[in-house]
């Protein structure tokens, strides 16, 4: 055996890096696919929208708000409530679902809420929850005049 011919073989290097290449493949599809299998990547698609929400006190009897849509995204009525809280109102939550149910709500579209007494600068926030309840966020706030 001659040492010089050793050192200058380098035949078997092709061979060795196309083998540690294709496991290397193989370990990232079988990382891909598992987290599409498993569902670790729900939580990524679940992010709050961007709307803005515009609202209108009606300050004589009978007391309500109207909160429309005023621009951003379309989001689905069962996603979405209203809050009604601080003032003297102890709290109460509605929901834009009796109005459009799973339907989207888009710019322009509006529901109106009843309110048992006048108002007296409580806060009213719309909020987003996400489908799988995972995710909760404030669109938009106002408070009420006060009497």
């Amino acid at each position: 055996m001659q040492i010089q011919n050793l050192f200058k073989d380098d035949s078997a290097v092709s061979p060795v890096i196309g083998v540690i290449l294709m496991v290397a493949i193989t370990v990232i599809l079988a990382a891909v696919i598992g987290a599409f299998v498993l569902n670790l990547g729900q939580g990524i698609q679940q992010t709050a929208p961007q709307a803005s929400f515009g609202f209108d006190y009606n300050e004589s009897s009978p007391y309500n708000v109207t909160i429309t849509h005023q621009n951003g995204d379309s989001i689905e009525g069962n996603n979405l409530n209203a809050t009604i809280s601080g003032g003297s109102w102890h709290g109460s939550t509605n929901t834009f679902e009796n109005e459009y149910g799973s339907n989207s709500v888009t710019a322009g579209d509006s529901v109106s809420y009843k309110y048992n007494q006048s108002w007296g600068g409580e806060t009213v926030s719309v909020v987003w929850t996400s489908t799988n309840g995972e995710n909760s966020a404030t669109l938009s706030t106002s408070k009420a005049p006060t009497a």
